[in-house]
């Protein structure tokens, strides 16, 4: 660190203590040239997680964007809004093990994943949208899928089949 008074290219540091949060360490300083003090505030500098999406654009992850896909898959359906947040915070956790970059494949997965396991009506929206079927005849073969892994029965939050 340079010293702001003299340009001494090389501080000591006499002290370190968080400041504030602790994502902020304040560090007292001392010029072994001209014996002055000063200090100095670091902070981890957070690197955005980006989403590599299917066209191979990549842009930020938005955990806005994540929360209205699931909330638009569970529109009206019998869940509280808290499980929906759950459901965000889960992934977004699960994504932590992620450097940099995610593929939205992988999103979209979790995504599927988790609502199979509160909501089926929920899952074959979502799954409408984020696997695009081409026709009727392959969505109808998901639904198919679905129902005999479930025994028939639609799933919901509180385990109940309706």
């Amino acid at each position: 660190m340079k010293c702001p008074f003299c340009n001494f290219n090389d501080t000591k540091v006499v002290d370190s203590r968080p400041f504030d949060n602790s994502k902020v360490i304040k560090r007292r300083r001392e010029c072994p040239e001209c014996q002055k003090r000063f200090s100095t505030y670091e902070r981890i500098e957070s690197t955005p997680l980006m989403v590599r999406k299917s066209d191979d654009r990549l842009e930020p992850f938005d955990k806005n964007k994540l929360q209205e896909g699931i909330l638009r898959a569970f529109e009206k359906r019998p869940i509280p809004a808290d499980k929906i947040e759950e459901i965000v915070e889960e992934i977004e956790n699960e994504l932590q093990d992620y450097v940099m970059e995610v593929p939205s494949k992988i999103i979209g997965e979790k995504v599927l994943e988790k609502l199979l396991e509160i909501d089926t009506v929920a899952y074959i929206r979502f799954a409408s949208v984020y696997r695009q079927y081409q026709d009727m005849n392959t969505f109808i073969e998901e639904i198919k899928r679905i129902k005999n892994e479930h025994n028939g029965a639609v799933k919901t939050e509180k385990g109940n089949n309706i």
